[in-house]
Parts: C-alpha cells; structure tokens; sequence
C-alpha cells in the first residue's frame, strides 16, 4: 500500500472494452485503502466507458532505474467492483481533490471507481516476486 500510494507517481491504466479494443491512460489519482481495495476518480471518457463494458483493468506503475533490470515496478490487476455517477461518495471525492489539485481537476471528474485488486506481478517477472520488485 505504502509504494502504490507514494507520492508524487503517476502509472499507466489499460482497460479493453468488451470486443478487445484496448485503452490506455495515465493517472495520478488511484489510491490503494486496503490491500484488496483501490478507488479512483474518473471523467466521462473512455476508461470510463471500457470498464462499465469489460470491468477488469490492470494499473502499471514504473521508477527508472540506472539500468532496465535496476527499474522498480508493479502491475497491480484490478477489477471493478461499483461506480458512482452521483451521490455523497463521488461529492467527498471531488472536494478531496479540489484541496489537492484544485477546482478545475474536481470539475473534470464524472465517476468515482472502486476495483477489487486480484492479482500484483512485478514490473520485469523473472520469479522474484513483487515484494522484490518495489
């Protein structure tokens, strides 16, 4: 949680909508609460619209390192468990936002997204683990 959480980071979300077709969007937002739990906010675009069609995903989460076998890493498989368009959870959200990114950033978000993670492989798999990987 420590590590998927850290701040600053950014990491690459990719979903695939329900014929195949794949996305792929960087975000900052996704914030781990528990160790099987990640919620984020999302605008009215199409991550959005490929995990209400196909609910699983997988964020990708990369720190350069001197060479490419010393880059840390983990690819975090997530499904999605609910979505709010509206309602108490995604105001509290927005207002959580605006204090960190400000009004223009709140404004932007359509859903706020809770996923299930089912599964964390390192960045670079060559059997050590994701607790090696980090």
């Amino acid at each position: 949680m420590d590590y998927f959480n850290k701040q600053p980071r950014i990491g690459l979300l990719s979903s695939a909508n329900k014929e195949g077709k794949v996305d792929a969007a960087i975000f900052g937002s996704p914030m781990m609460l528990d160790e099987k739990t990640v919620v984020m906010g999302l605008g009215e675009n199409r991550t959005f619209e490929y995990l209400q069609e196909n609910p699983n995903a997988v964020y990708t989460i990369v720190e350069q390192g001197e060479t490419i076998m010393d880059w840390k890493g983990l690819r975090v498989y997530l499904k999605m468990k609910e979505y709010a368009t509206s309602g108490e959870t995604l105001e509290t959200y927005k207002k959580q936002v605006a204090k960190v990114a400000g009004e223009d950033a709140a404004a932007m978000i359509h859903a706020t997204v809770t996923f299930e993670v089912t599964e964390i492989r390192p960045l670079i798999d060559m059997g050590q683990g994701w607790e090696k990987s980090i």
